[in-house]
């Protein structure tokens, strides 16, 4: 059965791609898809999968990555140690994105979706956050809830979002988070492989309702210089967390992944400014990205 479940999910992860890819070409007709595949060696130098990675470019999404992958092999023993696998043995799949609009009236949004097994240890990992720059409150109730009515029903949904609220988080920037949260989990097993693929097929596929509609209420908002710095400035900040706290660009690199699929998550425009200090409606906004319960 988890031979099953694991082809299964790697199936899912793909169509899920697809279905995002489809979406951004049509909210963005001018978008422009780059698409790779992959392979890597794993730790002995066998065989050790690989992955599709999809680059976009347009005047809607300034630049943003949807990639899969699905890895296998020996892993380093410190490697294997420090993601609590029982072995040397890998095996991963799953879905990462990110999307960083143009517009600085529409947050920038990250998700991602996988299983793991490492040795004889099964489990799946992932989540979604939303980082805006401009205070849009109802936008974030509407990406929570989406997120809530999706999660609520097996009861992990206050566990999740409260993960998440104390993961995307700048610890060497006093406890700042790097948006305004959504939900986070990982090492997940309830012991029963069926219920878990079911739940987490189901709360993927809602990715796609969370956040699209954000960006087609907001793409033709006129914004200012002044908006343009703050977001500039932020994400600053979103690509100090990636490179300092961020699991996945380690698991990434440290499993042997491509690097410049990895890395794909960085913003194609940022900025940092001595003690730079937001004013009016930006200096509001710093007072976002701290936890708060937002359905």
């Amino acid at each position: 059965m988890t031979s099953s479940i694991k082809e299964r999910f790697s199936e899912h992860v793909k169509n899920l791609q697809g279905q995002i890819t489809d979406e951004m070409k049509r909210i963005d007709s001018s978008i422009d898809m780059k698409e790779d595949l992959w392979t890597r060696k794993d730790f002995k130098g066998g065989d050790g999968g690989g992955g599709k990675t999809r680059a976009f470019k347009g005047e809607i999404f300034e630049n943003a990555g949807v990639n899969t992958s699905e890895v296998y092999g020996e892993m380093a023993p410190e490697f294997s140690k420090s993601i609590n696998a029982s072995g040397n043995n890998l095996w991963a799949t799953g879905i990462s994105l990110i999307i960083h609009p143009y517009n600085p009236r529409v947050p920038t949004v990250h998700a991602n979706f996988r299983m793991i097994q490492g040795g004889d240890k099964i489990w799946f990992g992932g989540g979604a956050d939303l980082t805006p720059y401009y205070p849009h409150e109802e936008d974030f109730e509407y990406f929570h809830n989406v997120w809530k009515n999706a999660i609520a029903p097996y009861g992990y949904y206050d566990d999740w979002k409260k993960q998440c609220d104390q993961y995307f988080v700048n610890h060497h920037r006093k406890g700042e988070m790097r948006g305004v949260g959504g939900f986070f989990y990982d090492h997940f097993n309830s012991g029963d492989l069926e219920k878990d693929f079911n739940m987490f097929t189901q709360v993927s596929s809602q990715f796609i309702e969370s956040y699209f509609p954000l960006v087609e209420k907001r793409m033709n908002e006129s914004y200012t210089e002044e908006d343009v710095e703050f977001q500039l400035f932020r994400r600053g900040r979103y690509v100090e967390f990636n490179l300092l706290h961020d699991r996945g660009t380690t698991f990434g690199l440290k499993s042997g992944g491509r690097t410049e699929s990895i890395l794909i998550s960085l913003p194609a425009r940022c900025k940092f400014e001595y003690n730079y200090q937001p004013q009016g409606i930006h200096q509001k906004m710093m007072d976002y990205y701290s936890p708060r319960q937002w359905v």
